[in-house]
């Protein structure tokens, strides 16, 4: 646990006792604030009394008592409106902050020294964290990896000058982590999300930009236009910037030629590595996330051999493009990180030739935008609220079945890829572009499903789990 100091005999409010909740209430126990808690959830407020954390109705507290209200970031903050503790907290003018700017101001008081490289990113970010957190364990460097993926940020071990964090950050987090200054910070790309928290995309923007701000190095994506703004806005302040890109080369940075990950040696460019035969890191939006890690380890001096061996070593990560079985010539891939269409765009420009089992709970935009990869497309297999919507924009252009659930289109999906006409190397591909909170609580265990029925169907052999 990394104990919270700066609010040592403060009375501080901590709203929402999830994972992150417990964990911050905990540290700043530990850190001796004085710390009331509370939840809309009795069943968090239950967890939180077993471990002796302090609660108290938050709506029947004097907020002006109080030095900090560290909010959970699942609670709204702007959209679509405040919640009520919020409300409270602003009308008494308190500060508002998240874990994340509890460990900024712990890293400066304490280990200013500490490498701390955070990373965020519509899409790829916890790959490119895995990633890096991998490159740098395996060039033999003490590591805790945390923040929207994993542990929580504060559960992780101490703060020491030579420990390294690698900490993927969500918008929400980040719009809680005012002063967040990192060693290094990477910002991979933005597309239209979470507008229902952020209300419009330039504010959405805006947040992802506030991780660069501070960074002592900033590893900025510039395939977008939002993203190559703020690239812009980094140069012209004169502060570090190294350019990531899969479509050319870029001034003082590391691209991507197809699968290739170059970087600039003077006058000279160095192939980094070559994808094409990696197990995991597979399409244009994996050799952004390489260039991107390639970039961020690079800035803390990790040598050119070490880079190049953490790649290759690396095993992915769960429900991202995971490879998971296998039967006959056809690959059986578990994508269900992809909750939206460019996520799921990503995907389906990998293979040559798909089965897709798509659909679920539906965002902005449909799948219109994925028109472009629908030739590869042998079949769809339609699944949730999003089943109807989908078989309308594939009309006249992909066959599709609406199945609803995964029990149907799963096994429906591998036997009639794998009894294909002309044996043609193929892939069984959940890449949802939907959320999952139709039929699953989150994206693993819709992840988790589709595993267990594609392993339990006849022939399929698996392949080793990642984690």
């Amino acid at each position: 646990m990394i104990a919270v100091t700066s609010f040592a005999g403060m009375r501080v409010a901590v709203f929402g006792l999830g994972g992150s909740g417990l964990a911050t209430a905990r540290a700043l126990i530990a850190g001796e604030a004085k710390v009331t808690a509370w939840d809309d959830s009795s069943e968090s407020l239950e967890k939180a009394a077993a471990e002796g954390i302090p609660t108290q109705d938050l709506k029947d507290a004097d907020f002006s008592a109080f030095a900090a209200l560290v909010l959970a970031p699942g609670v709204p903050l702007t959209h679509p409106k405040p919640h009520w503790v919020v409300e409270k907290a602003k009308a008494a003018e308190v500060e508002i902050i998240g874990d994340i700017e509890l460990f900024a101001r712990e890293r400066r008081k304490i280990s200013p020294a500490s490498p701390f490289i955070a990373i965020t990113g519509t899409n790829g970010k916890s790959t490119t964290t895995a990633l890096i957190a991998h490159m740098l364990k395996a060039a033999g460097r003490d590591v805790q990896m945390g923040g929207n993926i994993g542990m929580p940020i504060l559960s992780l071990d101490p703060l020491t000058p030579d420990r390294v964090y690698v900490i993927e950050c969500s918008s929400y987090q980040i719009d809680l982590a005012p002063t967040v200054d990192p060693t290094v910070a990477v910002l991979l790309n933005l597309t239209e999300d979470h507008l229902d928290r952020h209300g419009t995309m330039e504010h959405y923007a805006e947040v992802k930009e506030r991780l660069v701000q501070r960074a002592g190095l900033a590893v900025i994506g510039v395939d977008d236009n939002w993203s190559a703004s703020i690239a812009d806005r980094r140069a012209a302040s004169g502060l570090p910037l190294k350019r990531i890109s899969t479509k050319g080369s870029v001034k003082d940075g590391v691209w991507a030629i197809g699968q290739r990950v170059v970087e600039p040696f003077g006058l000279a460019q160095t192939v980094i590595i070559d994808l094409s035969q990696h197990p995991v890191l597979r399409g244009a939006h994996n050799a952004q996330n390489t260039a991107a890690a390639v970039a961020a380890t690079r800035g803390i001096h990790i040598g050119l051999d070490e880079v190049r061996s953490g790649i290759m070593s690396f095993p992915g990560l769960a429900h991202r493009m995971e490879p998971i079985g296998k039967i006959g010539s056809v690959t059986i891939v578990n994508d269900s990180k992809a909750t939206n269409s460019d996520a799921a765009g990503k995907a389906l420009s990998s293979y040559p030739r798909i089965h897709w089992i798509a659909g679920g709970k539906p965002k902005t935009g449909g799948i219109e935008d994925l028109a472009p990869f629908f030739p590869r497309i042998a079949k769809a297999y339609l699944i949730g609220e999003a089943a109807e919507a989908f078989a309308k924009t594939l009309e006249g252009k992909v066959p599709y079945e609406i199945c609803q659930t995964l029990d149907v289109a799963v096994p429906m999906a591998i036997e009639e890829a794998a009894t294909e006409g002309g044996g043609h190397p193929s892939v069984v591909l959940l890449s949802p572009a939907c959320a999952s909170f139709d039929q699953y609580r989150n994206f693993e265990v819709r992840g988790d499903a589709f595993r267990a029925l594609a392993l339990a169907v006849d022939g399929v052999v698996p392949f080793p789990e990642v984690h």
